[in-house]
């Protein structure tokens, strides 16, 4: 499973009560087919299960994870924070080129630490910049999570609040 962090991905989704083709695919940003391919082989693997439930429209299919499955996420998720450590630890020491070669070790996990939450991205932004780096020479566009855009201040940075006062509607 190591090679292939979106397996754990799908499979983490699912864990957290994400149930449905349509959301895991949302949620995961993972197109239709590779998805389904995904789901055939995490089900082939005992890590999830298909449940068919009758709802008021009809039969709705839901997907579920094992204990199997789920003893598998939390063993990977703690492998995640283990590696992330290491790197912390690296980027502690200040040195450039040990930590380049351990951001290239960890090139593939880096999406996976993001979708678990395994990352502080305050320090991952300052990691590239010891380096000299964008973090898009490591991370796909598609799997960085909206907080992690340093872009220009374009006006939002105050809240939104135009007024500095409190909308609130009390019902006259």
């Amino acid at each position: 499973m190591e090679t292939e962090p979106k397996d754990l991905i799908v499979l983490g989704a699912i864990k957290h009560g994400i149930k449905k083709f349509d959301k895991i695919q949302k949620t995961t940003q993972i197109e239709a087919e590779e998805l389904n391919k995904i789901l055939e082989q995490l089900e082939n693997r005992g890590f999830i299960k298909v449940v068919e439930k009758k709802g008021w429209l009809g039969k709705k299919i839901e997907i579920d994870v094992t204990d199997k499955g789920s003893r598998e996420v939390d063993e990977r998720v703690h492998e995640l924070q283990t590696r992330w450590n290491q790197m912390s630890q690296i980027y502690k020491t200040g040195d450039k080129e040990k930590m380049k070669e351990c951001m290239e070790e960890n090139k593939s996990f880096l999406p996976t630490m993001m979708f678990f939450g395994v990352m502080d991205m305050v320090m991952f932004s300052m990691m590239f910049s010891m380096m000299g780096m964008a973090m898009s020479d490591y991370v796909p566009a598609e799997s960085m999570p909206e907080e992690a855009d340093t872009g220009m201040d374009d006006g939002s940075m105050d809240g939104g609040a135009d007024d500095g006062g409190f909308d609130i509607d009390i019902g006259f």
